[in-house]
Formats: structure tokens, sequence, C-alpha cells
């Protein structure tokens, strides 16, 4: 059965699409703990992220650094934090989450909120700024 993000990837879900290539796909979190919070997943849905080949692995790493040096180019913020927890949807992804103080990334915590004008608008400052190949 397709995840949701294997629905997003395919088009059947909408999303903030900030990165892609042949192997991988990054959107904005509609329910971010800060803004510029993403998502980097690979495009073969695989449950758990230690269950992809060492290859995949290495360049979702890859692809996910591309990715947070576009947000920290358009998001105020120290450096962007990572958290690969994988218990909320059965398809291995990364969380990307800009980070000041360093206590932002507890998912326990109230999610901010965009509108989907701001959404759309930092989306496609992102992915404009991941096209200049960084």
């Amino acid at each position: 059965m397709s995840s949701i993000f294997t629905k997003i990837i395919n088009g059947e879900i909408p999303s903030y699409k900030i990165a892609e290539n042949d192997k991988f796909y990054a959107f904005l979190d509609i329910a971010p703990l800060t803004k510029g919070h993403a998502l980097v997943i690979p495009k073969i849905q695989t449950d758990y992220i230690f269950d992809l080949d060492d290859n995949t692995l290495a360049e979702m790493a890859v692809f996910a650094k591309k990715v947070a040096l576009a947000i920290e180019k358009n998001v105020e913020c120290k450096r962007i934090g990572t958290a690969v927890l994988g218990l909320d949807v059965p398809h291995a992804h990364i969380h990307l989450i800009p980070i000041v103080k360093g206590d932002e990334i507890n998912f326990q915590k109230e999610r901010i909120n965009l509108t989907k004008d701001e959404f759309s608008a930092l989306a496609n400052h992102i992915l404009n700024t991941f096209g200049q190949n960084l």
C-alpha cells in the first residue's frame, strides 16, 4: 500500500516541493516546528531508513545536505538540525529543521502556522536556490 509520501511523490497529494532529483524528493512539512522545516524522502518507498542500501542512504544524505544549504539561504537560522524518527509514516525520511537556540527540535511542542501564501513563497524561494546547484 502506498504511503502518504509516495502519494505526494506521485502527485496524488499536493505538497510544497523544495527539491527533487531522480531518486529523492524534498518538501516543506505542513505542520512545521519552525519556518522552513522540511522532509527529505527517497522515491522508492522503504519503511525504515536503515533498510536502504548503503549507496542510496549515502546519496540521500548528500541530497539532504544540498536541501539544507538551500533552506539556510532562505530562512534565518544558525544551522539546520536533523532528525530521523520514522514512526509516524512508513516511508524513510529525514527532517531538516532550521534552528536558532537548539530547543526547536521537540516534536511534542506546538507547531507553527503558516498561510498557503507563506508556504508557497518559501517553497519557491528554496526550490530556486536548490536549482542553483549548491
